[in-house]
């Protein structure tokens, strides 16, 4: 099988040359955009956004949003080159949904806590609720 990537690199584009679609069915609270936002403050930039050929966001919207909120002028950008339009309409649901497709390992995931609670981690930059990471957690010390 060939691979087929929609970029080759990613290169770094002003943000105002990036127009989100219009007709995202993905919504993004205040509360996840600060979850990306702090996310990004800690790791860096690790997950280039999409775009076509003339700037239209294809995947990426949330992590668009907290670089707004976090000030940024330029983002890390790859170019779907040659993308019909159906192609990047389904790929803007599919981005969103191929991910929350997966599930975890319950027990494993809360043994990672744990270790990372032990070196004294945010745990909140995990993207966990308050209320999940002590249930998460709880599960861990009852195992």
């Amino acid at each position: 099988m060939d691979q087929n990537w929609p970029a080759q690199s990613s290169e770094l584009w002003p943000i105002e040359k990036i127009t989100p679609y219009a007709r995202n069915a993905r919504t993004h609270s205040d509360d996840q955009v600060a979850q990306i936002a702090a996310s990004i403050r800690e790791w860096g930039w690790t997950n280039p956004i999409l775009v076509d050929e003339v700037g239209g966001l294809i995947a990426g919207h949330g992590r668009l949003l907290a670089a707004r909120k976090l000030g940024l002028t330029q983002i890390p950008t790859m170019v779907a080159s040659g993308w019909s339009e159906p192609q990047k309409k389904a790929y803007v649901i599919a981005d969103n949904k191929l991910a929350l497709n997966a599930g975890w390992d319950l027990q494993l995931l809360a043994v990672e806590l744990e270790d990372l609670q032990g070196l004294d981690f945010d745990l909140m930059l995990t993207g966990f609720s308050d209320n999940e990471l002590q249930g998460l957690l709880a599960q861990s010390s009852e195992g």
